[in-house]
């Protein structure tokens, strides 16, 4: 039976990009649509060059009814996959999809993570700490930010003269190089 994929963004969607490119010519898993909280999200026209279906919606339609799930549904997809989406999931979505639904964090949880912790924020927050390290979560997702089951980490070092903005490019290197991967060897050992 084929694995469906969406995937969620709300940004410019590289990950989504490499995860859609990943899966392109598989054999059982296959990114049947990418949707967005966010009308401008450059994830939604990398999506389309590569003729992905996309989806905009809003809080509404997301939190309080199960109009997303039902255009899920619809498309037959069994995993939801979380590529720089900062919504927290509500509860009919865990319910929908029990541990079908991943993430990605760009730090290695539990440290730098919980709501409001996202994108440039986390990499000002580890290099403010003074760590030496950083890296990758990719993570099941449940009923609250960034405390799903890990499934995977990344480290990566972090020299004392580097940015927030070296740091973050450091991350998605990780990213870019893992996550995709991480996403196949999870849906075929479920």
């Amino acid at each position: 039976m084929s694995q469906r994929i969406a995937i969620f963004i709300s940004g410019s969607g590289s990950n989504a990009e490499r995860i859609i490119a990943h899966f392109q010519n598989h054999q059982s898993i296959q990114v049947v649509m990418v949707l967005s909280n966010n009308a401008e999200a450059q994830g939604l026209q990398r999506a389309a060059r590569l003729n992905i279906p996309t989806q905009v919606f809003n809080k509404i339609q997301f939190r309080e009814s199960d109009e997303v799930i039902q255009i899920l549904k619809t498309a037959g997809v069994t995993h939801v996959v979380l590529a720089g989406f900062l919504w927290l999931m509500p509860p009919n979505f865990i319910e929908t999809f029990p541990h079908r639904i991943i993430n990605i964090h760009p730090a290695l949880l539990p440290k730098f993570g919980g709501k409001g912790m996202y994108g440039m924020r986390v990499h000002e927050a580890v290099k403010a700490a003074g760590e030496t390290e950083t890296g990758i979560t990719i993570h099941e997702v449940d009923a609250r930010y960034d405390e799903g089951k890990i499934l995977s980490q990344q480290k990566c070092a972090i020299e004392k003269a580097d940015t927030p903005a070296q740091i973050a490019l450091k991350v998605q290197q990780l990213e870019h190089q893992y996550y995709p991967a991480i996403i196949e060897k999870w849906i075929t050992s479920l």
